[in-house]
Order: structure tokens, then sequence, then C-alpha cells
């Protein structure tokens, strides 16, 4: 799978007469979302932008899911750290998010309202232990001026099967690099 998705991405990236810029940008607390982030940026050999809050949820249990869920329902925008990375220059840019109450993480929040990000291909992914709720729901919404080309949720890749998770990721990205031929 990994030779097949290279080979679509140097004929994507090389053979059309201009060149695509991947990136993936992700919010993870617990290592699930980086974990897909990862092994998506080593499928597209693009770039990462792992987006961190300042302060961040580094509480526990209870406490850390009821701290989570007051961020969602106030609509938080958390301050996030520094990043050089500008998400306009990309053409194509996979977004991932844990799911919290429902929704994505708050610090994604403060990602898309403070970048703009237009008249680009979306792939979105998300990890949960149960349920994506209404994450593309919402995501789909924030980025209508955009081409959401996929989605797909992950259950708790962290605690599944590697290889299982691999071939899912591998498949996905297999599907989102030929909506783009």
């Amino acid at each position: 799978c990994i030779i097949n998705n290279l080979t679509k991405i140097f004929q994507i990236l090389f053979i059309k007469e201009v060149p695509m810029k991947i990136l993936t940008v992700y919010y993870s607390l617990d290592g699930n979302t980086q974990l897909i982030a990862e092994q998506i940026k080593s499928a597209v050999n693009g770039d990462i932008l792992r987006i961190k809050p300042v302060h961040d949820n580094n509480k526990k249990g209870l406490f850390k899911l009821l701290s989570g869920g007051r961020q969602v329902f106030k609509n938080e925008k958390p301050e996030l750290e520094p990043f050089d990375i500008n998400p306009a220059e990309y053409d194509l840019i996979f977004i991932g998010t844990p799911v919290w109450a429902g929704s994505f993480a708050p610090a994604l929040n403060t990602f898309l309202a403070e970048n703009s990000i237009q008249n680009k291909n979306i792939a979105l992914f998300c990890c949960s232990r149960g349920g994506k709720g209404k994450v593309f729901i919402k995501l789909h919404d924030i980025l209508r001026d955009n081409n959401i080309i996929g989605e797909t949720e992950f259950l708790s890749p962290v605690k599944s099967d590697p290889k299982e998770v691999n071939a899912k990721v591998s498949s996905w990205v297999d599907e989102i690099i030929e909506k783009l031929d």
C-alpha cells in the first residue's frame, strides 16, 4: 500500500505541471489523533502541523472530560502556541481532531478562526472512543468555502491493532489522492 501511495503521490506531484503542497493539521491530547496524523504525513510525504494550546487540558479522568466539554459548550478559543506554517500555501489540507462532547476540540476552533482557509481541498478525520457526534457537520459548515473531499473516523487508534489502523489510513489516503486525479 505504501508503494502504491508513493507512486500516486509522485504522479500527482510531479507529472502535473503545478506541484501540490500537502499539509496535515491536527490537535491531539491523548495521542490518538497524533498517531493518525503522523501516518497520513508519512503516506503523502507532506508537512505536518500540531496545534497546541498555550494552556492545554492537563486534567485527569472525569475532570479532563468535564473541562473539555465545558470548553466546547462555551465555544472557547484557547490561545495557541505560535507556529511557522502558513496553511494558505497548501493545496490539500488534512485536518484532524479528537471528538470532545460531540464536537471538535477547542484548539481547532482557534486555528480555524485565526487562519483563512479558502478554496482548498480538505480531508477531515477525527478520533473518538465511540462516536463522531457532529464533528463533520460543524467542520463542513466552518469550511464551506472549500472542497471537502473526504472524511473518516478512527475509533481509539492507540488501543487498536496497528496493522488495521495503518491499513485504514492507507486506504483512506488512497481514496483522497484518487479524487484529486
